[in-house]
């Protein structure tokens, strides 16, 4: 089974599938700009590690002392270290170590014990560009989340701006000889699609033998699917046929309530 997604919506279905006797495959977006992603991408350039931690952890068979350290964010006064998670500290590290982004992710995957494989969707780092319902563009995973404008399409390039996007080949083998392909749960213009817009990721989903499965997310999204209804993330369609999940229950009000503090 392949998973597609980004570092939110990935982590809960991974965290379940684990439990289960599957062989799992998650590819995970390399669009983030923002946080201590962004930092480091932008000072070391060293692809955004973050979303990549977050699926290495919801699959590592650690135990949970070593992932909470993992996961640890610097409460620091200092500007660099503030909100850094030392797994990126670590990932950007590996990276110097190994000579590239995609063999650090392999390392790191022993060395966290990792029940299946977890592969960045590209190894060059990409920026995230969206076209709204106005016509207006704009450049940045973290601005066009900001904005609040309604997105009509999204596509990725690489930050150098020199050739399309290719996905790893790791990530197209997985494709092709896959059973099942799930997409999300999770962002939809900011974790989903971005992988689906690497020329040659679209291209294998469409072409594959495997069902390829669209988790809707039970709410709507600000900035990204304000005042969206499931019917309208059925844009996920234009990309390959796909099977629907979606849960048609109604929320608890505490349930709710929980949502609304977060």
């Amino acid at each position: 089974m392949v998973v597609i997604g980004g570092g939110t919506g990935l982590p809960v279905i991974l965290k379940s599938l684990k439990k289960r006797d599957v062989d799992i495959t998650a590819v995970v977006t390399v669009a983030d700009d923002g946080g201590s992603s962004g930092i480091l991408r932008n000072y070391i350039n060293v692809l955004p590690p973050g979303d990549i931690r977050n699926v290495l952890a919801a699959l590592s068979t650690l135990p949970q002392i070593d992932l909470d350290i993992l996961q640890y964010r610097f409460e620091s006064s200092d500007k660099f270290l503030a909100g850094h998670a030392i797994g990126n500290l670590i990932i950007a590290a590996l990276s110097e170590m190994s000579g590239g982004f995609f063999d650090a992710i392999q390392k790191l995957t022993d060395i966290m014990k990792v029940d299946g494989h977890v592969y960045p969707v590209c190894d060059e780092s990409l920026e995230l560009h969206a076209e709204f319902a106005d016509g207006t563009t704009m450049s940045g995973e973290s601005e066009i989340t900001n904005s609040d404008k309604m997105i009509r399409r999204v596509w990725v390039e690489p930050t150098d701006g020199n050739k399309k996007p290719e996905a790893v080949p790791s990530v197209i083998n997985a494709i092709m000889d896959a059973d099942q392909i799930v997409l999300g749960p999770g962002s939809l213009f900011t974790s989903i699609l971005p992988n689906l817009m690497v020329d040659n990721v679209g291209k294998a989903v469409t072409e594959t033998d495997a069902e390829v499965v669209y988790i809707c997310n039970i709410m709507t999204q600000k900035g990204e699917t304000d005042n969206f209804t499931d019917a309208d993330h059925l844009i996920i369609r234009k990309c390959p046929p796909v099977t629907l999940i979606i849960n048609v229950g109604v929320m608890k009000l505490n349930q709710l309530n929980l949502i609304l503090r977060v």
